[in-house]
């Protein structure tokens, strides 16, 4: 598994849960659709996936450190 700063990236979905994961990811993959989608003109699928999914994951880091997610506790 990938690991980010010692956690699991699916760590989002576990400490968030998907609703609130897919609230807080919905801006940064809205934006990087759009950039894919009017500036990513690669002729190639691959790179193209690849090109969005990079600014998402930019876009992503970015806004969490803007606004950091809080992470309910299990105890």
């Amino acid at each position: 598994m990938f690991q980010l700063r010692g956690e699991l990236v699916f760590s989002l979905i576990k400490d968030l849960g998907v609703r609130v994961a897919a609230k807080q990811e919905a801006v940064p993959f809205l934006i990087a659709f759009a950039i894919a989608e009017f500036f990513f003109k690669f002729k190639s699928f691959t790179l193209e996936c690849l090109a969005f999914l990079a600014v998402w994951c930019v876009l992503s880091f970015l806004q969490s450190l803007v606004f950091p997610h809080k992470v309910r506790s299990n105890t």
